[in-house]
């Protein structure tokens, strides 16, 4: 499998979670990629492994998803959009292999094949933005007052 179809898998994973407790999550998990015959044991794990840490950074993604979407709260959010946002940002921060461009413009590519009209691409997009150029500026090295380096 490509990347690009694994990251689709631990979309559809991520939406699909919505749907059940916590308690049930594990089974459900188990149940869908038991029905992706294609899947080696090596995807699956990466699938599983992926689908799993952003659920567990979840109110982290959910936080910096809050402060970057000026006037939306989370709960109003599509699901879908919430679920790519949460898959994007969990690879912008914490998925050292992906790029950010990258997470950015998978996240939009597949806003426009789930999501709703072009809005939901766009709307991705700019949160995406807003968040990786906050990031952009916390990395940056701060200019030192005195004028020394």
């Amino acid at each position: 499998m490509t990347r690009r179809e694994i990251r689709e898998q631990v979309f559809i994973l991520l939406f699909i979670s919505g749907f059940y407790s916590e308690e049930e999550r594990e089974e459900q998990l188990s149940l869908y990629l038991d029905s992706l015959e294609e899947l080696d044991d090596a995807d699956r794990a990466v699938i599983r492994q992926k689908t799993c840490h952003v659920l567990e950074k979840t109110d982290e993604i959910d936080a910096l998803v809050g402060q970057a979407s000026e006037g939306w709260r989370i709960s109003r959010m599509s699901r879908t959009d919430l679920c790519l946002l949460r898959l994007a940002v969990y690879e912008m921060k914490w998925d050292e292999k992906v790029p950010v461009g990258v997470a950015i413009n998978e996240a939009v590519e597949l806003a426009k094949q789930y999501g709703g009209a072009d809005s939901s691409a766009s709307f991705v997009n700019g949160i995406l933005g807003k968040i990786a150029r906050t990031q952009q500026e916390a990395s940056s090295p701060q200019a030192d007052p005195s004028g020394e380096t």
